[in-house]
């Protein structure tokens, strides 16, 4: 549990250069061009300072894989990063941390993939055609999983999982309120959970989202905006609940963590960047963690994946060109799922 919070935070800010220098590849490049398509920004600001470069495509170096990028994932720190790239930043800047595609090059030393394996993962600079990735970042992508649904997966499937499995600890049998339900990690830790055999209240804030998570596997749904959070957990667990996994803050998510059984052994997972933070309660563990990327991980990750059937809902996808009305998108709130860039 200790090892999820204390590591990967630092993964959270994925950005990549694409100008940046890299050791040449290995074998069978030949075909990737020299150049390429990337949204790239050259200052900070809003949505706007997203536009279409044309720039190198980069070189894996050892332990590397080239990427030719189908879809790229949009996460909401992103955001963060576009309107504050730091003052220590090497313009331009494509950012991206998720995408799913298939391997057009390999570095030395990297043994687990071969051109035209269809992958996904944590890739860097995934707002364009070609990306670089560590090869343990990669994962081929599951039986019968679409291109669209594996560029949303990795860090929202990782988080989701890491956060029932390693934070909350879930046993089968367990009562567990979602809060927020609706995100990419949400509607992920919904199926995830129910793998598990735990029992699910998840809040959304429309009566799409509520219809959504029913489908998903849901026990039971409440809306975080409107309904009665208070009634809704006792009705569905008299006696309190085991946890609360918290991925919007808020004071309907202080009644999500009221509700909690009273027995000290209660706790509440949140991840790292959410705001405003709950306050902290005596005889209830409040763990803040970040996922964990690697190898290990992913093959857990798919393994889950295929044990649940799990499906990756997308709330919107937009051709690459229009990534800055994407991320107005976003801005926008309200998601139903992520949303997510096509490439090609």
């Amino acid at each position: 549990m200790a090892r999820v919070a204390a590591a990967g935070i630092a993964v959270l800010g994925i950005v990549a250069t694409i100008a940046a220098s890299f050791e040449p590849a290995s074998a069978d490049a030949a075909a990737v061009p020299d150049m390429m398509l990337a949204v790239a920004m050259d200052r900070g600001g809003g949505p706007e300072v997203l536009t279409i470069h044309h720039l190198r495509v980069p070189k894996p170096g050892p332990g590397q894989v080239l990427i030719a990028v189908h879809v790229a994932g949009i996460g909401v720190w992103e955001a963060d990063m576009r309107q504050k790239p730091g003052a220590r930043a090497h313009f331009p800047i494509v950012l991206g941390s998720d995408a799913a595609g298939t391997i057009a090059a390999v570095g030395p030393g990297v043994r687990a993939f071969k051109i035209g394996d269809a992958v996904y993962g944590i890739v860097n600079g995934s707002y364009a055609q070609y990306a670089t990735a560590q090869e343990a970042y990669v994962a081929h992508i599951p039986k019968g999983m679409a291109f669209n649904q594996a560029g949303a997966l990795a860090i929202s499937g990782l988080s989701a999982l890491q956060g029932i499995d390693e934070v909350l600890e879930l046993k089968r049998g367990e009562t567990l309120i979602i809060h927020g339900a609706t995100g990419a990690v949400g509607t992920l830790a919904v199926q995830l959970a129910k793998l598990r055999g735990a029992r699910v209240l998840a809040t959304a804030s429309s009566d799409a989202g509520m219809a959504l998570l029913k489908r998903l596997g849901a026990d039971a749904v409440v809306n975080g905006r409107t309904g009665d959070i208070a009634a809704a957990a006792r009705s569905f667990a008299p006696n309190g609940v085991d946890a609360v996994f918290g991925l919007a803050g808020g004071n309907a998510l202080e009644r999500c963590i009221d509700a909690l059984k009273s027995d000290g052994r209660g706790r509440v997972a949140y991840l790292y960047g959410m705001e405003p933070l709950p306050r902290p309660r005596f005889n209830i563990r409040m763990i803040l963690y970040s996922f964990i990327p690697g190898r290990a991980e992913l093959g857990r990750l798919n393994a889950a994946v295929e044990a649940a059937k799990l499906q990756v809902p997308i709330a919107a996808e937009y051709p690459l060109a229009q990534a800055a009305d994407a991320h107005r998108r976003l801005a926008a709130g309200h998601l139903n799922g992520k949303v997510v860039l096509r490439v090609q």
